[in-house]
């Protein structure tokens, strides 16, 4: 069977039994999506800041879009893979790990990321995925042990960390455990970000693996629900990051043609990306891939008439849905199942075929390098890096913490060493909203801030 009875197990054992007609599983799903910790994913950057447009996707509706697409694989797999036509992939497990898959990320981004992982270098490291981890089974206010102590808050007067989070599944954690790797406590001042989860939720990874089970030999502990959740993602954000893109006006696709064609730096910074992901990429491989992708071969013979047609897909919204929404399905289709061994459904490898592969991460760092990297775009990354630093060392700071929420205070006075206290401020941070970390960053530095709005 693809699902045991430990799969579903928990933190804190619940009555299962007590929620007719939905599946663990399924209440996980609502427990998310329920939580405050999702429904900020709407004041969270994902391209384009969302003040600029309504139009551009923001980190909730990235989030919906990658569980929708996980879920279509998972219902492919299970219709046209005769292996998973009897123990079949639980699509409300896929859908959860699509939309949790953010929950993590700070505000501003990548940028923001980078300002907390440098303010935490000394105390455990910040990275995205590691925090919607932490996220699920610590910080959001649902759940916590039951000690018998009336006393609701989350940290115990002895100093003890109460917090369960939402108190989900093994399995539906496992499911966004992306990265199978401890952080290290302390790195130099000058190490590159890791990915991985926090060195305080290893006790509760250990948890996940007896769970869950054993892959085999030579397999990483990688669910097949968190690969598709993964590929998910590489999809929707290669994809509608370059619709957002066209439609900002930044790009049309002969525009991204001409650009790759006529640098050599250009590609050559591709394909070291993209040889991250495939082995023995080639020059020529990049070349077809793009102008397969920006369907070069639809736009026309004559250079007007293509140039024409590129423009039109970049700024006619029923030309752009169709554009976007093929390389979706194509993407899709791309993917098919490996071997596996016997019972080993759960850690099943799941497969790109290269050429979708270099497709996907062709485009995926094309965005990058031409639209993130543009000098428009580093204003808002060197001005969201700013913001959150600033905020984290004046909370850091020696009375900072009597700025925080009066719950958050309780915790943070309680707790009994520096590093926690520091990952408390880091928690709080990267809850934050765009907006709300601007405006909290106006009242500390600026004049006229009300003090009858509370922080």
């Amino acid at each position: 069977m693809i699902y045991k009875d430990s799969d579903c197990g928990r933190i804190r054992p619940e009555q299962e039994e007590l929620d007719v007609g939905r599946s663990p599983f399924r209440r996980d799903y609502g427990r998310l999506l329920h939580s405050p910790s999702f429904r900020r994913l709407q004041g969270k950057t994902q391209l384009f800041p969302g003040h600029e447009s309504d139009f551009f996707r923001n980190r909730l509706t990235h989030s919906l879009e990658v569980a929708q697409i996980a879920k279509g694989i998972a219902q492919m797999i299970n219709t046209t893979d005769e292996r998973f036509q009897t123990n079949r992939i639980d699509v409300d497990l896929v859908e959860f790990a699509g939309l949790a898959h953010d929950l993590g990320h700070p505000p501003f981004g990548h940028n923001g990321e980078h300002a907390l992982d440098d303010c935490m270098k000394k105390s455990g490291g910040f990275e995205g995925n590691a925090q919607t981890l932490r996220i699920l089974c610590r910080l959001e206010k649902k759940v916590q042990v039951d000690d018998g102590v009336l006393d609701m808050i989350g940290v115990s007067p002895e100093g003890a960390d109460r917090r369960l989070g939402l108190n989900l599944t093994f399995r539906s954690l496992a499911a966004v455990l992306k990265y199978d790797r401890a952080i290290p406590l302390k790195r130099p001042k000058a190490a590159q970000l890791v990915k991985g989860y926090y060195a305080s939720e290893q006790p509760l990874v250990d948890a996940i693996k007896a769970a869950v089970g054993t892959p085999p030999p030579g397999a990483k502990f990688k669910t097949i629900e968190c690969q598709i959740m993964d590929i998910a993602d590489d999809i929707a954000y290669s994809t509608y990051d370059l619709e957002d893109a066209m439609k900002g006006g930044f790009t049309h696709p002969l525009q991204l043609l001409g650009k790759v064609r006529g640098s050599k730096e250009l590609v050559d910074r591709l394909r070291d990306k993209i040889a991250k992901e495939v082995e023995d990429i080639e020059e020529a491989e990049i070349y077809e891939a793009i102008a397969k992708l920006l369907q070069f071969e639809d736009l026309g013979d004559e250079p007007l008439e293509a140039y024409t047609t590129s423009k039109l897909i970049a700024s006619d919204g029923m030309m752009r849905c169709d554009f976007s929404s093929g390389l979706v399905g194509s993407f899709m289709r791309g993917i098919t199942v490996g071997w596996f061994g016997e019972g080993q459904h759960r850690f099943a490898e799941l497969i790109v075929d290269r050429g979708t592969r270099i497709k996907v991460e062709a485009l995926k760092h094309l965005n990058y390098l031409l639209t993130i990297m543009s000098p428009r775009m580093k204003v808002v990354e060197y001005r969201g890096y700013d913001v959150v630093r600033a905020i984290f060392e004046t909370l850091d700071s020696e009375e900072g913490h009597f700025l925080l929420p009066d719950d958050l205070q309780t915790m943070y006075g309680r707790l009994r060493d520096s590093d926690s206290k520091r990952r408390m401020v880091c928690d709080f941070v990267a809850g934050m909203t765009d907006r709300y970390a601007v405006e909290f960053y106006s009242r500390l530095n600026e004049s006229g801030a009300t003090i009858f709005k509370p922080l």
